[in-house]
């Protein structure tokens, strides 16, 4: 019966499409005296929302979400691939949210819908896909409460890569190619000129 309680207590909750964790409907965060708006965002996952994004195969079909400090949001999360999908919120405070995680699963070609009270603080929080690889191919997002805190670094569409992509450009093939001729020009004068200078008598 505990466990159940507990269980209960951080609003898990499994369903035929996928998984809730970490729910909060009615617990206010500390720094909140009442819920400012109730909030509803709908969210769609797949390969089909990542063209725009070059490198990317997975993404969400909105990388910028704002809403106001001490909303109440519930996010119904549409998966539209074969495969699992996450939208994973981080940085709520931990004696609200366990970890300081909100988490939603859903299944391939299934539905999800869960909420949270976002604290009246003006912040950017971490929104991905926690699967393996899934975020790095470009399943991030970010959440933005009041003004925010910034943007955070490689959000497809909406900052830029901490890093190069590995892909090159175009222009960077050409270049590349136009070396390698040379090169190549290169190597067989040298071989030519040695190979005369050597079959000299001496």
């Amino acid at each position: 019966m505990q466990n159940e309680s507990q269980h209960a207590h951080h609003g898990h909750r499994s369903e035929p499409g996928g998984l809730v964790m970490n729910e909060n409907l009615d617990q206010l965060p500390s720094d909140c005296s009442a819920i400012s708006e109730d909030i509803q965002i709908d969210i769609n996952a797949g390969a089909e929302f990542a063209t725009p994004f070059p490198g990317s195969i997975f993404a969400f079909d909105q990388q910028q979400l704002n809403v106001p400090p001490c909303s109440r949001v519930t996010v119904n999360f549409h998966n539209t691939d074969s495969v699992r999908h996450q939208w994973m919120l981080h940085g709520l405070p931990r004696y609200l949210y366990p970890g300081g995680m909100f988490h939603l699963e859903a299944n391939g070609g299934e539905t999800v819908s869960g909420g949270f009270i976002v604290p009246s603080d003006n912040r950017t929080y971490l929104v991905h896909c926690d699967l393996p690889q899934h975020m790095e191919k470009g399943m991030k997002a970010q959440l933005t409460v009041g003004k925010g805190s910034g943007d955070l670094w490689s959000v497809p569409g909406v900052s830029a890569h901490l890093r190069n992509e590995d892909y090159l450009s175009d222009g960077a093939v050409g270049w590349i190619a136009a070396a390698v001729l040379l090169g190549a020009v290169a190597a067989g004068l040298l071989f030519r000129f040695y190979s005369s200078g050597s079959s000299k008598p001496s």
